[in-house]
């Protein structure tokens, strides 16, 4: 392991303490580096672990979101929280947003990724929380930090072929991610939606009530003292804008389905985004008009019939910064990010032309089946890019910091206008009074230190 870490650390009953948190700091970038790039699957998990509990003893604990959720679902405090998926260059993006965050006082923010990400980005759920702690404990963060599993969901085409296979994977990355520490999980069976049944309730009964089963499996595995913060959502990202009538219908039909006691805490629903936003054929983007009418309604709809926090906004990280202004407005709980800080990454003038047409050369080689009829060259980098960061993790971690330092200066401008936007600057004190985080101790092999 890391020289030095022996000096700064020590066991204590079976559990990690740090007899020097300035020196744990000093050691981070190596730690979670050797980590990250063990060879031997089970060491790298032993190391991950041993990171994982190092960053907690620090006091940056993984965490839970529910109180909070259960207090904006009783009084909206007019902010909408930030929910990132980071899908490279993890360690150092992270720490950017928690040195803007101490800057700013930012307590309500959440880190998250997709089922799909964890595959492209060779992201697992015990490396992406471990390296946002680590991230977390460079930065002399201290607190609760929210990891979430987002999009935990059901492919169609996979369920209607056989149901049981697919509803087991996704159990299971359930398991995975809640062992990792992912203390906020985000089903989403709004996939299942059968729109050639008569009612609103029956076209939406395949989404709550695997959501009820899927909730029920997230309960079964939680630790005692943590109440994990489950999503639900009714309107599939890209498709037709979600109603009054199939919110109610859902939340009606899992509260009806649904046998224990905390239910959904918030409800992801479509409102005109994309992920990742529509490429024209020169590469850029077309401009996306949110219905915001449309996330008012349905936040007030949740929140006061459901107690709910309210509604989710999915697919919004491309839109223009003068329209983050509109989610706290609307009473929008959560909004979800992740392309925008991609988009920084690769078109920043700091990444070298050469570096970026390595990447861009990698996916048209490994990635020339995704290429569809009818794209241009800009269209399919811009919709396949996110697939150049996990192969090729090694290359972007050992960017030089000559390199790395100016595309973090851009991205902390950008964590810095959102949290402004969205209304989150001076949230720790919220979220220290509604959020008590559990240390929840995993066993670490004391061999690691010899």
């Amino acid at each position: 392991m890391v020289q030095g870490l022996a000096d700064a650390i020590e066991f204590k009953n079976n559990t990690i303490a740090v007899k020097d948190r300035s020196r744990v700091r000093g050691l981070m970038d190596n730690l979670i580096y050797d980590a990250v790039f063990e060879p031997d699957d089970e060491k790298r998990k032993a190391k991950f672990i041993l990171v994982k509990e190092i960053c907690k003893a620090c006091g940056a604990v993984p965490a839970s979101i529910h109180g909070l959720y259960e207090e904006m679902g009783k009084n909206y405090p007019g902010f909408t929280v930030p929910a990132m998926n980071i899908r490279g260059l993890t360690y150092d993006v992270v720490r950017t947003v928690f040195r803007k965050a101490i800057q700013m006082q930012v307590g309500a923010m959440i880190f998250e990724i997709a089922r799909s990400e964890i595959g492209y980005t060779k992201q697992r759920p015990l490396e992406y929380a471990t390296v946002v702690l680590a991230a977390a404990v460079r930065e002399g963060y201290e607190g609760p930090v929210f990891i979430q599993g987002d999009h935990f969901q059901l492919v169609r085409k996979n369920y209607l072929a056989d149901a049981a296979p697919e509803t087991n994977y996704v159990k299971g990355l359930i398991a995975e991610a809640i062992e990792a520490e992912f203390y906020n999980i985000d089903i989403d069976a709004s996939t299942l939606v059968d729109l050639d049944k008569p009612t609103t309730k029956e076209q939406q009964r395949p989404n709550f009530e695997m959501t009820a089963e899927l909730a029920a499996h997230v309960r079964s595995l939680q630790p005692a003292g943590v109440e994990v913060s489950i999503g639900g959502e009714i309107g599939e990202i890209g498709k037709q804008n979600s109603n009054p009538d199939e919110a109610r219908a859902y939340l009606t039909g899992f509260k009806e389905a649904f046998k224990g006691t905390a239910g959904l805490s918030k409800l992801s629903v479509q409102t005109g985004t994309s992920h990742g936003g529509v490429p024209l054929p020169d590469g850029t983007l077309a401009k996306v008009k949110i219905d915001f009418d449309t996330l008012k309604q349905l936040s007030e709809l949740s929140r006061k019939e459901f107690g709910l926090s309210g509604a989710v906004q999915h697919g919004a990280s491309t839109l223009p910064d003068e329209a983050f202004n509109m989610f706290p407005e609307t009473g929008t709980s959560e909004v979800h990010l992740a392309t925008g800080f991609q988009n920084i990454i690769f078109d920043s003038k700091a990444l070298p032309a050469d570096f970026r047409q390595d990447v861009y050369s990698f996916i048209k080689s490994e990635y020339s089946k995704e290429w569809k009829e009818g794209q241009t060259e800009e269209q399919f980098i811009y919709s396949t890019r996110k697939k150049g960061f996990g192969p090729i993790k090694k290359k972007w971690w050992e960017l030089p910091e000559t390199i790395k330092a100016p595309i973090m200066k851009e991205l902390e401008d950008k964590f810095g206008l959102l949290f402004d936007k969205l209304k989150v600057t001076g949230t720790m004190d919220i979220v220290n009074k509604t959020v008590k985080p559990v240390v929840i101790n995993k066993a670490v092999d004391p061999g690691l230190l010899k």
